[in-house]
């Protein structure tokens, strides 16, 4: 790692905003606390092999950070400063800069993954080594996964009541707006961005801008949000993910415009709760019965799930769209999942693992929580004998096929394939092997 040469004669003590999955400067904690301090601020933003080596070189994520961090910089270069973008393991990274900069505290806004909380405490105990603080704040949730439990102090295991004591517990600490971050304090430096050829991965010309979010879209979110041939969701995720959008912004627009988007949020946050909880249930069914399941492991039948060629139309749309654009909406993601759990019988992590790949929202957390619901094995899932009939989902929220048709133009000609399961032969299937393990 080279430290621009702007920063080698840096002689006064300075504060490191590390940025992770917050690549914004409005509405962001610990960049607003930094600014507060008289030190003057480096931002930072690692590149964390441990995370990329793991990752197929058109990953579209990459593409989206990158981007990302070409607009914060702008922000930051508006105001005589930088970003610097390092490529590396976070504790060898912070090694490198404590040898050579007159750093005094690190801010970064705290993640809740079993990675995260790992890396962090790497980073911090070597930090505290060197008499360096480390200030971490809450930033991407409106409550953290300890704020919101039952009275006893157990976490909730089922969404309603979590969402009411999430509620009572937001009118005892009202959202509050934070201010405006006066981008004065920072340190002069130039840098330079890699490109992402430089980090082994290709363009995929993904734009990170935030959506504008229109009250009128709101308002008729609850009435729109299960059809996915018409606008009606917002496609917020992605930006909350990598804190391009900050939440608290969000929850006043839910707040104000719509009560069942400000519902879904906190889902959000139930599943960011139930992994920090329960981090084995990012491999393991969190309900113990449904350990006892025999997945078919049939490579044949997940391949054509995968590759929209079910000759389901909804199951197929769905998963073009994902192939082609990482989005899908989330009415569609409940149906095929649904459909390879229960239909064809295959394990949910292999559903899991593929979406991880493609999702360009990806979120542990979320991704988890819902393939588990639909698994019916996790918090608050759908009963087991809950199969969703595809072509009944397509009647209703795709009446006119106008979905469909975008993903699947071949629907009406001979080439389109017959299904590669019958439903009621799926749905036995299903009922029985469940019902077996689940009584054992």
């Amino acid at each position: 790692m080279n430290i621009p040469a702007s920063l080698q004669n840096v002689q006064q003590p300075i504060s490191i905003m590390w940025f992770r999955r917050d690549l914004r400067a409005e509405e962001n904690r610990a960049l607003t606390e930094a600014l507060k301090g008289s030190e003057k601020i480096v931002p930072l933003f690692i590149f964390d092999t441990n995370i990329l080596q793991h990752l197929e070189p058109n990953d579209r994520r990459v593409s989206f950070i990158h981007d990302a961090l070409q607009r914060l910089r702008k922000t930051f270069q508006e105001h005589g400063s930088d970003i610097l973008v390092v490529h590396g393991k976070p504790k060898e990274v912070f090694n490198k800069l404590f040898a050579s900069l007159p750093v005094r505290t690190i801010y970064t806004n705290r993640d809740y993954s079993a990675y995260a909380l790992s890396r962090d405490e790497q980073v911090g105990v070597l930090a505290k080594s060197m008499g360096i603080r480390f200030k971490s704040f809450k930033d991407h949730v409106m409550f953290e996964p300890q704020e919101v439990l039952k009275k006893v102090g157990t976490p909730f295991l089922v969404f309603t009541p979590f969402s009411k004591a999430w509620k009572a517990r937001l009118e005892e600490h009202p959202m509050d707006e934070i201010p405006p971050a006066r981008l004065a304090n920072l340190q002069s430096f130039t840098s330079q961005l890699p490109a992402l050829e430089q980090l082994g991965f290709e363009d995929q010309h993904i734009d990170s801008t935030p959506p504008y979010i229109a009250p009128k879209l709101l308002k008729k979110y609850k009435e729109n949000r299960d059809f996915p041939g018409i606008p009606g969701t917002s496609k917020i995720s992605v930006h909350l993910r990598f804190g391009t959008y900050p939440i608290t912004r969000a929850f006043r627009l839910g707040a104000e415009h719509s009560p069942k988007w400000f519902d879904e949020l906190i889902w959000r946050e139930f599943y960011q709760m139930v992994m920090y909880h329960f981090p084995e249930s990012a491999k393991m069914e969190l309900k113990a019965a449904y350990r006892r399941i025999p997945w078919r492991h049939d490579e044949e039948m997940f391949t054509l799930w995968t590759e929209g060629k079910t000759g389901y139309p909804l199951v197929d749309a769905g998963m073009r769209e994902l192939k082609e654009t990482g989005y899908m909406h989330n009415r569609v993601r409940m149906v095929v999942a649904s459909f390879l759990v229960k239909h064809l019988l295959i394990d949910w992590r292999w559903g899991e693992r593929y979406f991880a790949r493609e999702l360009l929202d990806y979120e542990l957390a979320s991704n988890v929580g819902g393939w588990q619901w639909a698994t019916g094995s996790g918090c608050d899932g759908a009963p087991y004998f809950r199969v969703f009939n595809p072509t009944l989902q397509q009647e209703r929220f795709d009446p006119d096929m106008k979905y469909i048709r975008k993903w699947v133009p071949e629907i009406d000609s001979a080439q389109y394939p017959a299904p590669i399961v019958e439903h009621s032969f799926g749905r036995d299937r299903a009922l029985e092997v469940y019902g077996v393990a689940l009584k054992n």
